[in-house]
């Protein structure tokens, strides 16, 4: 399976921070965003995987490449762990010169996997499914041999944050998309279906994407994209089993190292009374 990865977003939420450092490559625990999407992509069957950067994103390249200095510390669990995944997958990059949205991203993809189905995950966003989503979505792939996106219910609140699928439901959790709108005002549509950000699409989608006028912050998006393909060929979006973690501003950040951390029993047993000694805290400033 080909799996591509755009991670070229200039990460303005994250100033300073991201000033000269990818927001992919923030840490979460013990390594960074990209490296929890390349494990998912590999889980899933990925093979060979094209990561879409940008200017002033060498140091993705440079976290998968060799590097005698620190490989030579194989003994530790983590760099192992990460010279293992590196030889699981080949891992290739092209650079998106300017940032003109997702769908622009994936279209510099088309070389790469030609004339076959390929999975699109976000350089962002962690999911933590069993099977891995890509997998989940692989598999209604192979039995529908349509284009199929992943997306979760979303709070009215949110649906101007999101893409959303307006759609008919052919069984539970999966529905044939009508219409798909990128970050619509709530009062425009009954759906509460998001696009999370997962999606196995077909080479079409690259005709689709050439035809796509620029949308939503003058960018190609890639929802404006689908519905374009969704008026020639099935497009499905579907459900899944997991959890999703968008790593897209700093609380959402922050509230996921937490929660990560607290996975794992030494740093949970370390956190929690710090954790109970702020919660007593901030009720006794009221």
């Amino acid at each position: 399976m080909k799996v591509v990865i755009p991670s070229a977003g200039l990460g303005t939420r994250f100033l300073p921070a991201t000033k000269s450092q990818p927001k992919e490559m923030l840490p979460v625990v013990d390594r960074p965003i990209i490296q929890y999407v390349v494990e998912e992509a590999v889980a899933s069957g990925a093979d060979d995987i094209l990561i879409v950067t940008g200017r002033g994103k060498r140091a993705l390249e440079d976290h998968f490449d060799y590097n005698p200095e620190f490989d030579q510390l194989d003994d530790r669990p983590g760099m192992r762990e990460l010279a293992e995944l590196a030889q699981k997958a080949r891992i290739h990059f092209v650079r998106q010169r300017e940032p003109k949205g997702l769908a622009d991203a994936i279209g510099l993809a088309r070389n790469h996997t030609g004339q076959e189905p390929f999975g699109v995950l976000l350089g962002d966003t962690i999911n933590l499914c069993e099977p891995p989503l890509l997998r989940q979505l692989w598999n209604h792939f192979e039995r529908l041999r349509a284009p199929v996106i992943a997306i979760e219910p979303v709070p009215e609140d949110k649906v101007a944050d999101y893409g959303i699928v307006e759609g008919r439901q052919e069984q539970p959790g999966l529905y044939r998309c009508d219409r798909l709108i990128e970050k619509p005002e709530p009062s425009t549509t009954t759906s509460r279906l998001g696009i999370t950000g997962a999606y196995v699409l077909t080479p079409e989608i690259y005709q689709a994407i050439d035809e796509t006028k620029p949308g939503y912050n003058g960018e190609v998006q890639l929802t404006d994209s689908l519905q374009l393909l969704a008026r020639k060929l099935p497009v499905y979006a579907a459900t899944f089993l997991g959890d999703r973690y968008d790593i897209g501003d700093r609380y959402l950040w922050l509230k996921t190292n937490l929660e990560f951390a607290c996975r794992d029993p030494e740093l949970r047993r370390r956190l929690m009374p710090l954790m109970q000694r702020l919660i007593q805290t901030n009720r006794a400033l009221g």
